[in-house]
């Protein structure tokens, strides 16, 4: 049977030349980050090189990449601490923010009383603008946590746009960049982000790995107490091999990013094509039909089966053998109706099953005819 992995935006496999340094680095440098012995040393000088050349790639200081466990732990730190730490009153944010920042956000007003606003977003999951200003302008100390690309749909957020917005009325601004780090270009000089949060594992490298961008003089407290790692910021012993990983990684995304960019976008289109000719009934979620709008990564796809045939679709692709997930795979265990599409979508379009397909290097036009395959002889009539 053919094994068919569309779930790129879940998790990615990790490259072979990461595998390889990773395991390198496990073999000859074991040495903790914080001993001042020879070992220790060693292990210092490569975890500090890894945070000159991760920074390097976002035009920041060193001194502002914070290695964390992933995206989730960098969401929390930001957000927990410049509530409890800068003052911070208000944090105005969407309805269809990954859970990392939702959940967080939520928590945060039942233990601290903070106010809550969340900015209107359109049928196509766009963020208002206006609306955000008119938030801002009501505001007090105000931080704003929008993520960049919108894991469920491939939305893109205007970065630049927000941070002027968040500067004009001097509030924080915080993006998960979760999905986009290793896929785009954010140059932190030109774009003022106060903090930014990455996970490895959506570029190939290995899972347990992320940072987090503080900007110099922010003000931000640890969220993790115990050693004076990571410049205090984040105690606990560094994961010298999963960082090394990460490095390699990113260093590989964005050497070969536009020749990566360039094919699975062509992927994307074709793929995109496919469904309106063999289902031309499907529909698409948010922007994902445009790569101007949406991420190159990934396609949202509404097909119209009836609701007690739909149940059974994403069992059925997994065992034609093909990977890919109705929404986020933090909530796959879930019964529960995707959270995004439940803002943006009506009722009957509810009813149906949206997929989310997300693709990467290693996918090919043949495997995408496969999956069109398999999809227009399950719609068929019984």
């Amino acid at each position: 049977m053919k094994q068919i992995y569309l779930d790129n935006a879940a998790t990615t496999a990790i490259r072979p030349e990461v595998i390889t340094r990773m395991t390198k680095v496990m073999g000859d440098n074991y040495g903790n980050a914080s001993s001042t012995h020879s070992f220790g040393r060693s292990s210092k000088a490569l975890l500090e090189q890894c945070r000159k050349n991760i920074a390097a790639y976002f035009n920041a200081n060193a001194s502002e990449i914070v290695f964390t466990s992933g995206g989730t732990e960098a969401d929390n730190l930001v957000l927990r601490s410049a509530v409890r730490d800068l003052g911070v009153t208000e944090i105005i944010t969407s309805k269809i923010e990954h859970h990392a920042v939702l959940h967080t956000a939520e928590q945060l007003q039942k233990e601290y009383d903070i106010t809550l606003k969340f900015v209107n977003v359109d049928a196509c999951g766009n963020i208002d603008y206006s609306h955000l200003e008119l938030l801002l302008q009501n505001s007090s100390k105000a931080i704003v946590s929008l993520m960049h690309i919108n894991n469920e749909i491939g939305n893109i957020l205007d970065l630049g746009r927000v941070a002027e917005l968040c500067t004009t009325y001097k509030a924080l601004f915080h993006s998960d960049t979760v999905q986009s780090v290793g896929h785009y270009n954010i140059d932190l000089k030109a774009i003022s982000i106060d903090f930014l949060a990455a996970s490895a594992h959506k570029f190939h490298g290995p899972k347990g790995v992320g940072f987090c961008f503080i900007r110099k003089e922010s003000g931000l407290k640890p969220l993790i107490f115990g050693g004076e790692q990571e410049r205090g910021y984040r105690a606990g012993t560094e994961s010298i091999h999963n960082i090394m990983g990460m490095d390699e990684a990113l260093k590989i995304a964005y050497t070969t990013l536009e020749d990566e960019k360039t094919y699975i976008s062509e992927l994307k289109s074709y793929f995109i094509q496919q469904i309106k000719t063999h289902l031309p009934k499907a529909s698409f979620n948010g922007n994902c039909e445009d790569n101007e709008k949406s991420t190159f990564t990934l396609v949202n796809v509404c097909l119209p089966i009836a609701p007690e045939k739909a149940s059974m679709l994403q069992f059925q692709l997994d065992l034609k053998g093909i990977a890919c997930s109705k929404g986020s795979a933090c909530q796959s265990g879930s019964n529960q109706q995707s959270h995004v599409l439940t803002e943006i979508l009506d009722i009957e379009k509810l009813k149906q099953p949206s997929i989310r397909f997300s693709f990467s290097i290693y996918n090919t036009k043949e495997e995408l005819d496969y999956v069109v395959k398999v999809l227009k002889e399950f719609m068929k009539p019984n």
